[in-house]
């Protein structure tokens, strides 16, 4: 059996398969399929200083390639995240890495979120940073697309926190290296992308939206390439610890984000057809190093011939 442990700085990882954010509840939910200590490690869904109810339903919406998705970051808040049996609590039972991915509607929500999740004595391995949200206090432009307000919110997020950071870059850009750049230099430790692109569909018999925002987010295989393309020009910018995910279905889709530059992968919206598609990733991840004669998963890394 190959090597398959993961270094990302601070973050090491039995594995390089994560679940990705909003697809794996808080882990929890899927306790009775499989330990969850056989995963790299866990992310859980968003977390922001309040309790969100999230859009209005219809919000999921399967698609030719994936799906659409407009839940709204529904989730508990911060509060009952760290004190409620099924989240954090039962996290620390589990023996397996924790990232939080946290989020606001403005700088001082995701600092104050970060602050409280510093504070917890243990069980939080690293925050993930969504900055595909939008800030309030700048008309609703989202902090991913905007260098200054990249920069702002990571900066804001790094001088409350020693937990590791990775920073998930919306795809929604033209020069993501740049992103890239910017919150490495605000003290980002590693970087996550990519996330959902804006998608629509309409039901053609009743005329109306799929999804009752009208618009969601598009994942699933169909935005594979852009996700893998997007990893390889970030693998060319910075010099930090990239986790690549967008359509990863199985081992062969995780070792095109590796070969691309990508350190560890996470596993989205296949978890919804198949609970046990991150364990299937993770050994056919392992067979294909050893059919290749490949001692360890990290020999991969950006190896792609060009």
């Amino acid at each position: 059996m190959a090597d398959l442990s993961c270094d990302l700085g601070k973050l090491k990882l039995n594995n390089p398969v994560m679940t990705a954010s909003g697809t794996f509840g808080y882990g929890f939910e899927y306790k009775d399929y499989f330990p969850l200590n056989k995963l790299g490690a866990v992310v859980v869904k968003g977390i922001a200083t309040f309790p969100s109810h999230g859009n209005p339903t219809p919000r999921v919406a399967e698609v030719t390639g994936g799906m659409l998705n407009a839940i709204g970051l529904q989730g508990p808040g911060v509060d009952k995240f760290l004190h409620s049996d099924e989240y954090m609590p039962y996290l620390r039972t589990a023996n397996v890495p924790v990232v939080v991915n946290i989020w606001g509607k403005t700088i001082e929500d995701y600092v104050e979120v970060a602050r409280r999740l510093d504070a917890e004595p243990e069980g939080i391995d690293a925050l993930e940073i969504n900055i595909s949200c939008p800030n309030i206090k700048e008309g609703g432009v989202a902090f991913g697309t905007d260098l200054k307000l990249a920069f702002k919110v990571v900066a804001a997020v790094r001088q409350v926190t020693s937990l590791p950071l990775m920073t998930k870059l919306s795809p929604n850009v033209t020069k993501v290296g740049d992103f890239a750049k910017v919150v490495v230099d605000a003290g980002s430790d590693m970087i996550s992308l990519i996330n959902t692109l804006p998608g629509m569909a309409i039901d053609i018999n009743t005329r109306k939206p799929k999804i009752a925002n009208l618009t969601g987010g598009l994942s699933g295989p169909a935005i594979k390439p852009i996700a893998i393309r997007m990893v390889y020009e970030v693998a060319q910018a910075v010099k930090v610890p990239i986790i690549g995910m967008g359509g990863i279905m199985n081992s062969d889709d995780a070792i095109e984000f590796m070969l691309a530059g990508a350190s560890a992968i996470a596993v989205g919206t296949a978890i919804f057809a198949d609970p046990y598609a991150p364990l299937k990733v993770i050994d056919g991840i392992n067979e294909y190093l050893d059919r290749n004669n490949i001692a360890k998963v990290s020999d991969i890394i950006g190896k792609i011939e060009v």
